[in-house]
């Protein structure tokens, strides 16, 4: 099958199952989305490991262990796959310094870091227990979103990973949810949940990239999307507005 009729089997929703007949811009888009999964499985992982200690119990504890070594094993589901097309993967979790973080208050937008493909918000740090757990939360739901999206691409390999390790981050969620809930008993800590809700809102709402994104279109034809960036921020905007007003917080907009 040449590529000009690979490329209208994709936009046919067809799929593709191994890297010996992907046409080179199909390639070059897939090994980029791989990336940046990769990339922001490994930084989101180095900057929460930071966190584990701060924990107020020894449940809290294991569960962001958990979390470290769960986004961990995620990263090298996919790297195995980015093996197949002729990445290094010996070197890979160490060529990058994944727990660089920029200045708290510096403003990246939808910026990449210059040394990965992380997505920006994963170039922030953390600023304590709490903080980490709201961006879990929120991040969480993005991710959520992104995943359901993954799941339905037109590379079978890496669709099939994304539906397996949905239900572990879809529990990650859930164990930051809990873990919120636990500190909102605390009148004390409102005011600085209140705080990260503010500071993290935004940050991960820019994780869906530009509303003017001119690559969308040619992802759609070749079958690596379906939804808009703007479609799955209004998607993710619902879902993390009615897990804040569960715990009676609110969204900054």
């Amino acid at each position: 099958m040449d590529e000009m009729n690979i490329t209208d089997y994709l936009a046919q929703g067809g799929v593709l199952t191994s890297p010996g007949n992907v046409p080179p811009r199909y390639r070059a888009e897939l090994l980029r989305m791989m990336a940046s999964f990769v990339d922001s499985e490994l930084a989101g992982a180095a900057g929460f490991a930071d966190i584990i200690n701060q924990g107020p119990g020894v449940k809290e504890r294991i569960a962001a262990a958990r979390i470290v070594m769960e986004k961990t094993d995620h990263a090298d589901q996919v790297l195995s796959l980015m093996g197949e097309f002729g990445a290094n993967t010996e070197r890979y979790a160490t060529s990058h310094p994944w727990a660089d973080r920029v200045a708290r208050d510096a403003d990246m937008g939808t910026k990449r870091s210059t040394s990965d493909m992380r997505l920006a918000v994963f170039n922030y740090p953390l600023n304590g227990w709490s903080d980490a757990v709201v961006m879990n939360l929120l991040m969480g739901k993005a991710v959520g979103v992104q995943l359901a999206e993954y799941a339905m691409l037109s590379y079978q390999p890496l669709a099939d990973v994304m539906r397996k390790v949905a239900p572990r981050e879809t529990r990650h969620t859930e164990l930051a949810a809990e873990g919120l809930a636990k500190l909102m008993t605390d009148d004390a800590n409102k005011a600085d949940i209140e705080q990260s809700i503010a500071y993290w809102w935004p940050r991960v709402a820019s994780s869906f990239g530009s509303d003017e994104s001119t690559r969308f279109d040619n992802l759609k034809r070749m079958g690596l999307r379906k939804l808009s960036n703007s479609e799955m921020r209004t998607r993710w905007t619902a879902e993390a507005k009615a897990a804040l007003g569960k715990l009676e917080l609110t969204a900054p907009v």
